[in-house]
């Protein structure tokens, strides 16, 4: 039996997260995430301005005059959640965790499918796969789906995001949106995504519409005057000391965290890749409808 006190938190999460849906997001994940393909209808007479090139030539030479096929849209898509559960995530500094948020954004997410009729699976990774649930509909499964981001113990603290993407292409035969939620903090990349990583987006948004969310604390990008500070990486162990005092230390890590937020961005973008930037101390729901406004703006255009 789960215990009350996580359901309690499983059910604050969809009473907040289902009033945005609801509010703010629902028509606008419908256009902006349309069907993966297109399936055949019917077979009709042609009429003037139709595209010659959906001619159906065997009908239309039986019938001695011109028929077309006609092609309806495969409404129904696959959501996939690919959810960074590391050591990293554990952080926060004002009351919500980049954990807690990441489930959030998951629910928002799988509740604007499931009322578009679609089917929602998750992937928690860290250096390892480290959960599967497969794609399904219904309320019930998006709960479930939130209380494995909220709630999963993992058994590593590293983060490999090439594992989760190869595993994606081994387990989803057909197209999927493919959202990944991450701070994409490696030992590796250093606040920027190793070669290898970027390859294997590049792999995976050829054959899924890969989005990426990621979510940052604002004191991972500034930090807040506390004189001498010992910081161990979640993720490493690896142990620092920081002088907070020092105005022109905490310059420059800001400066440093900045660029690589900036080098993270532009790589995405060379990857075709389209992101969100999420901060555990501001409202989430602006960014996400400012994504969908980008998106659908470029959809119409063509």
């Amino acid at each position: 039996m789960i215990p009350r006190e996580i359901l309690k938190k499983i059910r604050q999460i969809e009473i907040r997260t289902n009033r945005i849906v609801t509010e703010s997001l629902a028509g606008a994940y419908h256009s902006v995430f349309k069907g993966q393909g297109m399936n055949f209808d019917e077979v009709r007479e042609y009429t003037p301005g139709d595209d010659v090139r959906s001619i159906d030539w065997n009908v239309t030479a039986r019938m001695n005059h011109p028929f077309i096929k006609k092609f309806v849209e495969e409404r129904e898509l696959t959501v996939m959640l690919l959810v960074d559960v590391s050591g990293s995530g554990l952080f926060g500094s004002r009351g919500q965790s980049k954990r807690e948020l990441a489930a959030e954004i998951a629910s928002v997410l799988a509740f604007s499918a499931i009322r578009n009729s679609d089917k929602v699976g998750l992937i928690l990774f860290t250096d390892e796969v480290e959960k599967f649930i497969p794609p399904r509909k219904g309320r019930s499964h998006v709960l479930r789906v939130i209380r494995e981001v909220l709630f999963f113990e993992p058994k590593r603290r590293g983060t490999d995001l090439n594992v989760a993407l190869e595993f994606l292409l081994r387990v989803q035969a057909h197209k999927a949106v493919a959202v990944v939620i991450s701070d994409f903090i490696t030992a590796e990349g250093g606040g920027a995504l190793p070669r290898a990583t970027q390859t294997a987006l590049r792999q995976a948004n050829r054959k899924h519409d890969v989005v990426a969310v990621q979510i940052t604390d604002h004191h991972e990008l500034r930090l807040p005057a506390l004189g001498r500070l010992t910081l161990e990486d979640a993720e490493t162990g690896e142990v620092v000391e920081l002088n907070t005092d020092s105005t022109s230390s905490r310059d420059a890590f800001a400066l440093r965290q900045e660029k690589q937020l900036n080098e993270l961005a532009r790589q995405f973008r060379s990857s075709r890749i389209d992101s969100i930037q999420l901060r555990t101390n501001e409202p989430y729901s602006a960014a996400l409808g400012q994504f969908f406004e980008v998106r659908e703006k470029r959809r119409l255009r063509g």
